[in-house]
């Protein structure tokens, strides 16, 4: 009984924390990062496009993680906000039904920050989001998945291209709420020429907060956006930073945190939510796509009895867990 009332009550402080709307400041022109890789190439032509609200402020900005000794000579990682970066992986997956293909893009900002009017239960250092772009075996996307790269605020869109029967049993035609967040239903990509995501971005806290499908074109639309090209690099690259002639992780590569961002652990987070969670590093952001090797399930349900069957790395599994027959 101890433990439900203690689960209820982070449950509560977690939903108060995440769910807040932040104002959005006016803006006649609105910012934008676009993918600048291989014009025809799928990964490039399935690229979201993230929509940046008040990029005046440093910690809005799409950047690259980087590296570099302070004053003690300790190593430091950070994400430098004036060099933005876009990094690709690719990878498919098999069900009974067919085979997939996954372009997974991940960008990161340089941090959320502290707050307690509104409560920034996020905050912390080197946060970022993951967009998952599903294509079935004609290369047409038939699902959208984005996710912190905690694991935390997973959503499935589907698309106009899935077919009814692949989705949950529970499925209803109306916005999806995540955690205060209303995303699409479902994302049409057929009633346009030249069909682009477009990701909307809560400032502060970099929270999904829209997803929208419009055509390349409109972004172009003189006095409306401010395009900024972050190059599209391969993930792996993430392991490769350089520093002072040589290279350094991303992630810690052992101990208790392998596998986690540096300088990322959430002190909220951690305070609110590692006893129900059973992880004391709960809210840190982590690796995706190499679970192999680094061995830090990306789970995306608190519940620890989910752990296994929630994690993102077996995303067939995953899909299963969240009700979608693919």
């Amino acid at each position: 009984m101890i433990a439900v009332r203690v689960f209820l009550i982070a449950l509560a402080i977690t939903v108060s924390g995440c769910a807040h709307h932040q104002k959005l400041p006016p803006e006649k022109v609105h910012t934008i990062y676009l993918a600048d890789g291989e014009d025809g190439e799928v990964l490039s032509r399935y690229a979201p496009v993230f929509l940046d609200y008040d990029y005046q402020r440093d910690y809005n900005r799409i950047g690259r993680p980087a590296a570099r000794f302070d004053e003690k000579g300790e190593e430091v990682i950070y994400v430098d906000a004036t060099k933005p970066a876009i990094f690709y992986l690719e990878q498919e997956f098999s069900t009974e039904h067919g085979k997939y293909t996954n372009l997974v893009y991940r960008v990161h900002f340089p941090k959320v920050p502290f707050s307690i009017i509104p409560f920034n239960l996020t905050s912390g250092n080197n946060v970022g989001v993951i967009v998952v772009i599903t294509l079935d075996s004609q290369q047409r996307p038939v699902l959208v998945t984005t996710v912190g790269t905690c694991g935390c605020y997973v959503a499935i869109v589907p698309t106009t291209y899935l077919p009814l029967d692949d989705f949950p049993e529970d499925w209803k035609d109306m916005p999806l709420d995540v955690y205060g967040e209303q995303l699409p239903a479902i994302l049409d990509y057929q009633e346009k020429e030249h069909p682009t995501l477009l990701v909307h971005l809560r400032p502060g806290v970099h929270r999904i907060m829209d997803l929208e499908i419009v055509d390349l074109a409109e972004l172009s639309q003189p006095g409306r956006f401010f395009a900024i090209q972050a190059p599209l690099e391969p993930v792996s690259d993430l392991e490769r930073i350089p520093l002072d002639g040589e290279t350094t992780s991303f992630y810690y590569d052992y101990g208790p945190q392998k596998g986690h961002v540096k300088r990322s652990m959430k002190f909220w987070e951690t305070m609110l939510l590692s006893l129900i969670s059973w992880d004391f590093f709960v809210g840190t952001d982590k690796v995706y796509g190499d679970n192999d090797r680094y061995e830090n399930p990306f789970y995306t349900s608190l519940k620890p009895w989910n752990r296994k069957a929630s994690d993102m790395s077996d995303f067939a599994g995953f899909l299963q867990f969240w009700g979608w027959k693919l």
